[in-house]
């Protein structure tokens, strides 16, 4: 994929979704994690912890690269991708971030790096999946994704909340890439060039059509069920009663 071309661009917006998509999170946790330092510190904690969370996601995703090269991992992958843009369209519990906030910078730092790597399978996968093996594709997406989420995310959650369909439309998203990644392993490419070439346009249609239809029939079915009306109240039979 060269540098400049439509289908780099393409594949960048694509990150740059996924990451404002399903890091919202990351983003809370770095605040949490560095809440109790001065001032003075607390920009370089994020700033080395932002750093370090870049670094190491760069790291598990050349390995996540290298793993969707092997037969049926395509395969795998794309079906836990379309249970991450399901789950993304579940109503979400009400519940807090359980965090240490350490008073130390070093310590703030630590827990930024480990959280933000226990929080990143889902967009580990898709961002290697959106790549399409190539690891500077990764890297330019998250030098220009993770500062948005760290800096605007108030700003991109303020969104999401305000437009639901910003949700809809990261799930949907998801799907597309699970079913194009889908199509294309080792196991099933050279059968589909060869006899179903439009599975290569449809799958990922499919795949965005499958995680949004799923996903908004299980939320409607988890979702509580409206209390029922009061009974009316006979105003009449009481006063007659108190007579």
């Amino acid at each position: 994929m060269e540098f400049g071309s439509a289908a780099f661009w393409v594949a960048v917006l694509q990150i740059i979704a996924i990451d404002i998509v399903l890091g919202g999170d990351n983003a809370v946790v770095i605040a949490l994690a560095s809440r109790r330092l001065p001032a003075t510190q607390r920009n370089k904690a994020i700033f080395w912890g932002v750093f370090g969370a870049i670094a190491l996601r760069v790291i598990l995703i050349f390995f996540a690269l290298q793993l969707l090269r092997m037969p049926y991992l395509k395969i795998v992958g794309g079906l836990l991708l379309i249970w991450i843009g399901v789950k993304l369209l579940m109503p979400q519990e009400d519940g807090g971030h359980k965090i240490d906030a350490s008073t130390h910078l070093i310590g703030a730092i630590k827990t930024i790096v480990v959280a933000d790597a226990v929080m990143s399978l889902d967009n580990v996968i898709a961002i290697a999946a959106a790549a399409k093996d190539s690891l500077g594709l990764v890297i330019f997406g998250l030098v220009v994704s993770v500062p948005i989420i760290v800096w605007g995310s108030k700003l991109v959650l303020a969104l999401m909340d305000r437009f639901p369909i910003v949700i809809v439309l990261g799930a949907a998203l998801l799907g597309w890439i699970a079913g194009d990644m889908t199509v294309r392993d080792v196991v099933v490419k050279d059968w589909v060039v060869a006899n179903a070439n439009w599975l290569l346009y449809a799958g990922p249609v499919i795949g965005a059509a499958l995680v949004v239809a799923v996903g908004k029939m299980i939320a409607a079915r988890a979702a509580p069920a409206e209390a029922p009306a009061p009974a009316p109240v006979d105003l009449a039979a009481q006063v007659r009663e108190k007579e």
